[in-house]
């Protein structure tokens, strides 16, 4: 059974009635994956629009936060909790002519960082999934801004274009454990689906390791 409810994920007074009306069918809000995103302008930086850098951080940024903000105290009440947040191209490395997007997702990161410290105590735990490349919406938006994307991007796009880039099933494995009671020592991490998280089962690793600074050793 599935209930699909609407809300802007920029506006918080949504998303709390939203996670009421979740709270009143099921008992409350387990899990959480925080997914919505825009890539926003694509090109050289002093060619965009200020208010599309805005709409950028509005929703990939905001909304976030609005959506940790709307379900954190009844997880915090209830002492479990996961939280899930989709990061992408640009959170560990530079992505020239994208870079409000790349701002935003290592903005995102380097919350979920903190905020995985802020809740630890309360056996909340919050981490970024970098799902790597798969055929969107936003794979079409790089093809069509042709030359302005930038040679690599192109190249990279055409591929996923081909070849659907990396499987649901890759992703759908590492949501799987990270909102499973197998990580409940895992917190304020940035896994990429390529990365060896499975060895994350059996041991915490250094501190530093799957962070914003991308330390794997």
């Amino acid at each position: 059974m599935a209930l699909r409810f609407r809300a802007d994920v920029c506006h918080f007074d949504e998303l709390s009635a939203a996670v009421e009306r979740m709270n009143v069918s099921w008992g409350g809000v387990h899990t959480l994956i925080a997914s919505a995103a825009v890539q926003g302008p694509v090109g050289p930086y002093v060619d965009q629009r200020p208010r599309d850098w805005r709409e950028v951080f509005e929703t990939n940024v905001f909304g976030v936060l609005n959506s940790c903000r709307a379900v954190l105290p009844q997880m915090i009440q209830r002492r479990h909790g996961k939280i899930l947040v989709i990061s992408g191209g640009g959170a560990a490395n530079p992505r020239p002519n994208f870079a409000p997007f790349a701002a935003s997702k290592a903005a995102i990161a380097r919350f979920v960082e903190s905020l995985a410290e802020e809740v630890r105590d309360q056996n909340v735990q919050i981490n970024s999934i970098f799902p790597g490349e798969t055929y969107t919406s936003m794979t079409d938006e790089i093809l069509h801004a042709g030359d302005r994307a930038g040679a690599h991007e192109i190249e990279v796009a055409e591929n996923v274009r081909l070849t659907g880039g990396i499987t649901a099933d890759k992703q759908i494995q590492l949501a799987l454990f990270l909102a499973s009671e197998r990580s409940n020592h895992v917190t304020g991490k940035l896994i990429h689906v390529h990365d060896d998280w499975k060895k994350l089962e059996h041991e915490n690793g250094r501190p530093d390791a799957y962070t914003l600074r991308r330390h794997l050793k």
